[in-house]
Parts: structure tokens; sequence; C-alpha cells
């Protein structure tokens, strides 16, 4: 395809490496005003939310600490929700939590702790580790793999989370696999157009997975470059 002399053809490459790379390097401009909130159902975002949730759910994986005022027998640190939604309490055995607030959390253990006949008990519940919440991030990314992420994060998040995009990266081919009530479901979102405020960036969901597609077209031009040695310098930069 490429036709190379010692001498002669010395910019032809090089001025198209730079200017892919200044083409790679350029980023359209915010539109200002509103940010679209609304999913697309041509691109499968159904069901994808905008708004954060107003209260968290405990789930099982997430860690707790329990603190009962004056009363350390009944206090503990760091405490896994299992895998079937339960906790152990001293004295009162195993509690199902899952799907609970902390708020709720607290009442319910002041109750019970009450009908064991604790005076009065002051309890406080706090989340330490959001564990349940895991994303993975995979394909052009800089750093693929499993994140912890906090609740209300969204997709833009996620890709950070990442390490960004890689230079090889189609940002139009961000593709979310989401297991929903009815198996396992795709939706499409251009990083771009969120970037510009054109496109919903929506709140993950803990399971997500995260996947950015890849320009072929620039994965072999860079493949070409470093296949020449004349033009290291180009292959380095581009990687």
């Amino acid at each position: 395809m490429f036709a190379f002399q010692n001498k002669g053809v010395k910019l032809g490459l090089p001025i198209l490496a730079l200017a892919g790379l200044s083409a790679c390097a350029s980023t359209p401009e915010p539109v200002i005003g509103p940010v679209v909130s609304t999913p697309r159902a041509d691109l499968g975002q159904q069901g994808y939310d905008n708004e954060v949730a107003d209260g968290y759910l405990l789930r099982p994986a997430d860690v707790v600490s329990v603190n009962v005022f004056r009363e350390p027998d009944f206090s503990m640190e760091n405490v896994r929700i299992g895998v079937d939604g339960n906790i152990s309490v001293p004295m009162l055995g195993t509690i199902e939590v899952s799907g609970m607030t902390t708020a709720q959390l607290e009442r319910d253990l002041q109750q019970r702790l009450a009908s064991a006949g604790l005076r009065q008990p002051m309890v406080s519940v706090n989340i330490n580790e959001y564990a349940s919440h895991l994303v993975t991030v995979d394909g052009a990314v800089m750093e693929p793999g499993v994140y912890v992420f906090q609740p209300g994060a969204r997709l833009s998040s996620a890709i950070a989370l990442g390490g960004g995009t890689s230079r090889v990266a189609e940002n139009e081919q961000i593709a979310v696999f989401r297991e929903e009530t009815d198996g396992l479901k795709i939706a499409k979102f251009d990083l771009r157009q969120i970037n510009q405020g054109l496109m919903l960036d929506p709140v993950l969901e803990p399971g997500d997975r995260v996947f950015v597609g890849t320009d072929g077209l620039s994965q072999g031009f860079q493949d070409v470059l470093r296949a020449l040695p004349a033009f290291g310098f180009f292959a380095n930069v581009v990687r």
C-alpha cells in the first residue's frame, strides 16, 4: 500500500500521523443549556435513569458498622452483609437487612434490643463500603478492570475509573450490558454526545459492564507506524 525510499518520501506519513493526532486531540464544544436527560429507545436506553435515588438500600456484600450507644457488646465494626442479605447481631441472631435503608435498620435494631431488655437503646448504622457496587470497564480504555463505584455515579464516571478512553477508542460505540429481570440487555451510548450534554449520562447499576469499542482504522494505522523503524518516534507518540 505504501512505497518508501530513503529519500523522497520523508514527510507524507509523518504529516498524516500528525494530522491524525490533531484530530484525536480535538473535542467537540459543549452545548450550553439544559443537559439531555431522556433515554433513547432506538439505542436500547429504556429504563436507564438520569435521577439519583433518594435513599440507598443496603445490598449483599456491603460493609456496615453498628454502634449501640454505651453498649460495646452489641456494637460491631465492618460487618459484611451476606449473599443471603443477612447479618448476625450479638444476642439477636441473624437479621435480614438487605433492602433496608440505614435509618430503617437503626429503628429495627432499636426495637429488637428494647424487646431483648435493653433500656432505651440508641443505635447508629453507617455504611463503610459500597462493595455491592461493582462495574466492569473493558475495551478501549487505559486501565480495564472491575471497580467499586459510589451510588449515583454515572457512565462517564465508569470510563474515568478505567483511566479514560485510549487513542484507538470509538467513542460513539459505548455499550452497557445490564442484567434485567428478563435477561441481559445492551444499550448504546455516545461519549462525545454525553460530554456535550446531548445524550443521557445514565446512573450506573451494580453489575453493569461498560465496553468501549475500538476504532479499527486508528488501530491499523498505529500498527503500520510501529512496523516502520524509520517512524519509531511517531509509533511511540500514538501509544
